[in-house]
């Protein structure tokens, strides 16, 4: 199963842990990552994350994050076929860089593109190609696929 995570979902982590939520959303991507690292999901990285890795004013931050590049078994390189599909996502309602990286999750035919951001699961409804799930429920929907 290929996933997708995005830039908030990999700084999850970095967050103020004083929120039920929070704390959970936290600990469910870690056991995404390890399940990556386990081999049971394959991982896909992109020239959006790439980006947006680099514009964090944490280097603490980018030099965790930045590692999971290498552990992806696929890479989304910026092309015209990846902004056109964008743009598509963005008349959808999409906001751009989201639009950006589920251009990417879709052309690498991946299950899921995680996110914390709820509103971005919350479009979930307005595409069928993928799912745009949190990591909760990445984690509730694929527990039995293990």
């Amino acid at each position: 199963m290929k996933v997708y995570l995005d830039n908030c979902c990999y700084n999850r982590p970095f967050d103020e842990q004083d929120q039920n939520l929070i704390i959970i959303e936290t600990e469910a991507k870690l056991i995404i990552q390890n399940r990556i690292k386990q081999g049971v999901h394959a991982l896909v990285w992109s020239f959006m994350l790439d980006s947006e890795n680099d514009e964090n004013p944490s280097e603490d931050k980018k030099a965790v994050i930045s590692p999971w590049k290498n552990v992806a078994l696929e890479y989304c390189s910026a092309t015209d076929g990846i902004l056109k599909n964008a743009k598509e996502y963005m008349n959808l309602g999409f906001k751009h860089k989201d639009a950006i990286h589920l251009a990417c999750a879709v052309k690498h035919n991946c299950n899921y593109l995680i996110s914390t951001d709820k509103k971005y699961v919350n479009k979930n409804n307005l595409i069928q190609e993928i799912e745009i799930v949190n990591p909760i429920t990445f984690l509730l929907e694929t527990e039995e696929t293990r």
